[in-house]
């Protein structure tokens, strides 16, 4: 596996293999763009190329053999949720005065430091941004030329952020820090001054679908043509997509909104939400279940605006067509507001089943 598997945003990949190839690679790394679109793939390709024991070429540039010793442990760390998860349950296993100190990190190569948001808040906290700095200044590097922080949220306590100004002021030499994030707006302008931002845009659904033919054969061109559409131009999120649950949740999404456009049918409302309760599986289905309803309402508000070409059900245009009929762009922005409290809601532990139920009752009175 080499830069050539990276798919898209050729421009920023090339221009970062220079940066590489004249030992240039810069301090402090801001990599923007939508979730799944190979930020974090393409920061750990890059730590690889520059570390790698037994670098090639493709393209006239520089590339990673992938399986040296270096590259091998980097990659190690490509299963982020994994590794997290990993962490996670080492921490649980700890006293209790032992947790609360603990912070969570990834290191699968002794100079490359994975730091993802901390749960349960998920946030980026102080004790990771301590352990980057001393890492950064009194750990230079042990088997590798240059050491890596890889910041894997830009969701940080404001203590931790201020804190990471100082090594953005003053990079030693042998160490690089990139930030990945979904929205470069969330960090501090005084991080981003001190920073190289390269965004990685979203690719053609055409694209995703040609990627897919190839990568999960086991979709049919209906399938492939969906997943690239809801994919929302995001490489890894066309990939690891899974239609079954999506549908699933689709499918009680449409009940609310039914039950909110159509002759109500509560007894199928109440029955469609009765499992999205306490737990972390219902969390999960209501996390599944707003997202699948988020893009219904979206695709709704294509249709009232008169372009259908661009919704991303593409398998329900007739459905959606006719639920659309005499809706306003108002009903749409108070839907979305409802959605929104809903998420809001589940912050606060409300019951989430009877969150649902009220708010499709409440659409029709928007």
């Amino acid at each position: 596996m080499g830069f050539q598997d990276f798919l898209g945003n050729t421009a920023t990949v090339t221009h970062l293999r220079e940066a590489v190839r004249a030992e240039r690679f810069p301090h402090s790394l801001i990599l923007a763009g939508p979730k799944g679109a190979g930020k974090y793939t393409l920061a750990l390709m890059l730590a690889k190329a520059v570390n790698c024991t037994n670098p090639t070429e493709s393209d006239g540039l520089p590339d990673f053999c992938g399986v040296c010793r270096n590259c091998s442990r980097i990659g190690d760390a490509a299963n982020l949720e994994e590794r997290v998860a990993e962490a996670v349950a080492a921490r649980d296993d700890l006293r209790d005065t032992d947790k609360r100190d603990t912070r969570i990190l990834i290191q699968t190569h002794p100079d490359v430091l994975i730091v993802p948001p901390d749960p349960p808040q998920l946030l980026i906290k102080m004790g990771q941004v301590r352990q980057v700095i001393h890492v950064a200044y009194y750990r230079p590097p042990v088997e590798s030329k240059r050491s890596f922080s890889i910041f894997t949220s830009s969701a940080f306590m404001k203590e931790a952020a201020n804190s990471l100004l100082k090594v953005l002021e003053e990079p030693p030499d042998h160490t690089s820090l990139i930030l990945l994030t979904e929205n470069p707006q969330e960090l501090l302008p005084t991080i981003r001054s001190r920073a190289v931002v390269h965004r990685l845009v979203a690719l053609p659904a055409t694209d995703l679908e040609a990627m897919l033919a190839t990568r999960r054969p086991e979709l049919n061109a209906k399938d492939r043509a969906l997943a690239a559409r809801l994919a929302e131009g995001a490489v890894g999120r066309a990939l690891t997509m899974d239609l079954g649950v999506y549908l699933t949740s689709r499918q009680v999404a449409l009940v609310l909104l039914h039950t909110a456009l159509r002759e109500p049918d509560y007894s199928q409302l109440f029955h469609a939400t009765e499992s999205y309760r306490a737990g972390a599986d219902g969390q999960e289905k209501t996390i599944q279940l707003l997202r699948a309803l988020g893009s219904l309402i979206e695709d709704l508000l294509l249709m009232v605006a008169g372009t259908p070409g661009l919704i991303r059900n593409l398998d329900m245009a007739a459905e959606l067509e006719r639920l659309s009929q005499g809706l306003t762009v108002d009903w749409i922005d108070g839907a979305a507001r409802a959605l929104v409290q809903v998420e809001q809601g589940m912050r606060r532990n409300l019951l989430r089943s009877l969150s649902l139920d009220a708010m499709a009752v409440s659409l029709d009175r928007i």
